[in-house]
């Protein structure tokens, strides 16, 4: 269903209710997504960003339901990826004659994936684009979270519209924050964050200081999944700010996979410990917990403490993508800690710890292990990881 906006701009996106995997099947999304496309009336028609192509033709009837495709003349394409591409191709065979405006190196991701002559305008940050009453604005947001990415903003309407950035995979009935259940809406949106942009979160910074320097109003925050930000929207460049910082809670989470309960007991012995300094603390085994999840408690917490059983002289497969994410996400101000059962060669610890070290996570105390199953010295050992690691975070 249609919703306007404000005044002559128009939301015509896609709510997608089924979705629990994006990226292929990198991201876990429970509570599916949304692809937003912005329409603007004035002098000349403006589209901003299409949808993902499995819905372009219930999409292209929401365009329908406000004018006629005929009648676009500029079409914006914020960033590339599909979930915000995908209708190009329909589109332009109905707005043969409209100019496509992309960022830079929008010229070559564009192009990359369609391989179409479309008539492109490459646009950077400070060029203006007047149609009518009012002017698009362009803003480049290299790497937040594509080297193409860029913000548009529509003067005259105060209206933001970033693309990825302030985003929440958060399918819902309404469009607007404040008709959202909120702490829904701020599990998704932090989740959003810590899944996809950690890793620039030094260039968010950078980017938010940029836009709060134009000094321009901004009345709506208009992303391209999720809910749009209608009542106090600099909430969100608020809380980005923060999330920016990565300053952590005083907490620690515990990650583990076992094959014969060994390295469960293990984690639990140092989740007592932890409680006995007074640091709270969560466990999450790997072979049955969501990994996104998991990199939003770890995005939040000051420590995370990671073990596993040895095996093929490596680790458990399901602690392996963890490690991964780790080294990519590249999270800052976190320490670390590992422990492990073995029954033969034992490796599984100073794997982590090597890990670990590589990430810039410092190793705050030598990890634990345990041959066969773990006896009370052992326990007792793991809960004194525990306790030596809450000292840490508490200092």
């Amino acid at each position: 269903m249609v919703t306007e906006l404000m005044k002559d701009v128009y939301w015509v996106g896609i709510v997608d209710w089924g979705l629990r995997k994006f990226h292929g099947h990198e991201l876990s999304t429970h509570r599916g997504s949304t692809y937003n496309s912005y329409l603007i009336r004035d002098e000349k028609t403006v589209l901003v960003d299409t949808v993902w192509s499995p819905f372009k033709k219930e999409w292209l009837e929401n365009i329908k339901a406000v004018i006629d495709p005929a009648k676009i003349d500029i079409i914006v394409a914020n960033h590339a990826e599909p979930d915000h591409s995908g209708g190009l191709p329909l589109i332009l065979q109905y707005a043969p004659n409209a100019e496509l405006v992309v960022s830079k190196r929008g010229m070559e991701s564009i192009e990359g994936h369609y391989h179409r002559p479309w008539k492109f305008r490459a646009v950077k940050t400070g060029d203006r684009i007047p149609i009518g009453k009012n002017e698009l604005v362009f803003i480049e947001a290299t790497m937040l979270h594509w080297p193409d990415s860029m913000f548009a903003y529509l003067t005259g309407k105060n209206l933001l519209m970033p693309n990825d950035a302030f985003g929440q995979h958060y399918a819902t009935a309404f469009r607007f924050n404040d008709e959202v259940d909120q702490e829904e809406l701020y599990e998704e949106a932090l989740k959003y964050y810590a899944n996809i942009l950690t890793p620039f979160s030094p260039l968010v910074s950078k980017k938010i200081d940029e836009v709060v320097g134009l000094g321009v109003p901004v009345d709506m925050i208009a992303p391209s999944h999720g809910v749009i930000w209608r009542r106090d929207p600099l909430q969100i460049v608020t809380k980005y700010k923060q999330w920016a910082a990565q300053t952590p809670e005083r907490t620690a989470v515990i990650l583990y996979d076992t094959m014969w309960e060994a390295t469960r007991r293990m984690a639990e012995a140092v989740g007592d410990g932890l409680a006995a300094e007074g640091v709270p603390y969560k466990i999450f085994h790997m072979a049955v917990t969501d990994r996104n999840d998991v990199i939003t408690e770890i995005f939040k917490a000051k420590a995370v403490i990671l073990g596993s059983c040895t095996v093929n002289q490596g680790v458990l497969p399901t602690i392996s993508p963890i490690l991964e994410d780790l080294r990519g996400l590249r999270f800052q101000n976190k320490i670390g800690a590992a422990f492990g059962s073995y029954g033969w060669s034992g490796e599984s610890v100073k794997i982590i710890e090597e890990h670990l070290q590589r990430c810039k996570i410092p190793v705050v105390c030598p990890g634990v292990r345990a041959k066969w199953q773990p006896k009370p010295a052992d326990l007792e050992a793991c809960a004194g990881l525990g306790r030596e690691v809450a000292r840490a975070v508490k200092s």
